[in-house]
């Protein structure tokens, strides 16, 4: 297996980090901050495959972020 995932998006960040609630939307993987907030209240997102409930977590580049959808998890990786 590679490091390397074709199928996961890497999403550019303007600065060396962004918070996990931010990102969420720069991905398109949540619609608003509120939409956000209840995902991962929820435990729905899960940041390098561990479940994140701090929407103030701290990402940097190579973290993976993944939100598990109805129709299945969608994952982006911040760049």
């Amino acid at each position: 297996m590679s490091n390397s995932e074709p199928n996961v998006p890497e999403v550019p960040i303007r600065d060396d980090v962004i918070r996990l609630g931010q990102f969420l939307k720069l991905a398109d993987l949540a619609e608003d901050g509120a939409q956000a907030r209840d995902l991962i209240a929820d435990g729905e997102v899960r940041v390098n495959g561990e479940v994140e409930t701090r929407r103030g977590r701290q990402l940097v580049r190579g973290d993976r972020v993944s939100v598990l959808m109805p129709a299945g998890e969608e994952s982006a990786k911040v760049g």
